[in-house]
């Protein structure tokens, strides 16, 4: 595990020992961050089950403005790798469950312009916060959100605020959806089907 490119090019991630973690593959990470290209330039970032902390470090690296980062079980990894990169100034680390710490930065008034969703496989956990997501004002309208999911993972749940723009898959157990956000009030009003 280590930040591709960037400010932070080249430096080692921390891993957790012992944990059922399974951090974003280097060739993944390489591809998403080629798709979104330039869109990560002075975005504020949301890192949820941030695990390693590498896809929001990744983000920093190349240029994002700030990131916040969200895991119940690896804020001092977090916190580490972030000094580690010379990141931790633009880094905000919140230990804790995952749905209470949105809830307490749309409480705060914080937006963001792109979102890392990357939780453990086949819990439900990414359909349940992408719903969170849909319904709620953490979001900068036209804000990017990129989910990791199993390969087999396929149904979406029912959405009113955001639209799937693209699905990458990556070998049979890997697969990235990129979502886009509209503050509208259904965006699937008036479509034709």
């Amino acid at each position: 595990m280590r930040i591709i490119t960037g400010s932070a090019r080249g430096c080692n991630l921390k891993t957790p020992r012992g944990m059922a973690t399974r951090p974003t593959s280097d060739r993944v990470k390489e591809s998403l961050f080629s798709i979104l290209g330039s869109e990560v330039l002075g975005k504020k970032v949301l890192d949820i089950f941030a695990g390693t902390g590498g896809l929001g470090l990744e983000a920093l690296s190349r240029g994002a403005e700030s990131a916040c980062f969200i895991d119940a079980a690896t804020a001092d990894i977090i916190t580490f790798n972030a000094r580690h990169t010379r990141l931790s100034d633009k880094a905000e680390i919140i230990r804790g469950d995952v749905f209470a710490g949105m809830g307490r930065l749309e409480r705060n008034g914080q937006r963001f312009d792109l979102v890392f969703c990357d939780p453990p496989y086949h819990k439900g956990l990414w359909e349940r916060a992408i719903t969170w997501l849909d319904d709620s004002k953490l979001l900068q309208d036209k804000a990017l959100i990129v989910v990791e999911q199993g390969g087999d993972e396929n149904e979406l749940p029912e959405l009113s605020h955001m639209r799937l723009l693209r699905n990458q898959k990556y070998g049979r157990t890997t697969q990235i959806n990129f979502f886009e956000y509209s503050s509208a009030e259904d965006i699937h009003a008036g479509q034709e089907e």
